[in-house]
């Protein structure tokens, strides 16, 4: 079983909502084509038929990376995760490395009230490195190319990263430069512990994150 389900609860910005692209004739043809057996298109009413909100308390040191910028997207993620869980009753639920908080979030909560076991799938992306994502849709293809740019550049800053304990210094040093150099404004560029997300001064078990802004268009991805 296939969700499509556009959440509006998890959503910190009400235009990006409306915003956001939608194109179910596209998602239909490729589901098709993946031989999918079922797929859910609920609208917002059947998701949200009771009005009880699932309380969902982040703790102080999950308000980080994206949580700490876009205040309650998490717990509206976490409510309709909740909502869906109990409706479909699956097995196991898939979802992507791209937005590598969300997935540690999401695992630690529905696993945790139900049986469902949360499976991980590798970040797919495009052939300059670029992390498939909806909101590429909202760029042109001149910032395409800049973002694929962008993405080669931290992979291969992490690379060079292998042999030296890392600063916060030397992080924010890189950030400062990529932004000068792409005219960009990054949200955050971190190096994380994938396992509980503490910032990390080593390579092994580490994680580099990234949020940043072109042309208005919010990007996260991590390698």
């Amino acid at each position: 079983i296939v969700s499509i389900f556009v959440n509006p609860t998890q959503f910190n910005n009400r235009n990006d909502y409306k915003k956001y692209p939608r194109n179910i004739k596209k998602d239909l043809k490729i589901l098709k084509n993946l031989k999918v057996n079922f797929v859910y298109m609920p609208d917002k009413n059947q998701i949200y038929s009771s009005i009880n909100r699932v309380k969902i308390h982040l703790k102080k040191k999950d308000k980080i990376l994206c949580a700490k910028h876009r205040k309650g997207h998490f717990e509206g993620v976490i409510d309709v995760m909740t909502r869906l869980t109990k409706l479909v009753k699956p097995s196991k639920i898939f979802m992507g490395e791209k937005d590598f908080q969300q997935l540690l979030l999401v695992k630690r909560f529905i696993e945790k009230k139900f049986k469902s076991k949360i499976i991980s799938c590798k970040t797919i992306r495009d052939k300059n490195k670029l992390a498939l994502s909806s909101r590429n849709l909202h760029l042109n293809k001149k910032d395409l190319i800049k973002a694929g740019k962008i993405t080669k550049e931290i992979i291969s800053f992490k690379k060079r990263l292998s042999k030296k304990k890392i600063s916060k210094k030397f992080i924010l040093e890189k950030k400062k430069e990529i932004e000068k150099n792409y005219n960009i404004n990054i949200e955050y560029l971190e190096m994380r512990n994938y396992k509980n997300l503490h910032i990390s001064n080593k390579i092994n078990n580490s994680k580099m994150f990234i949020a940043y802004y072109l042309n208005k268009i919010r990007l996260i991805d991590n390698f």
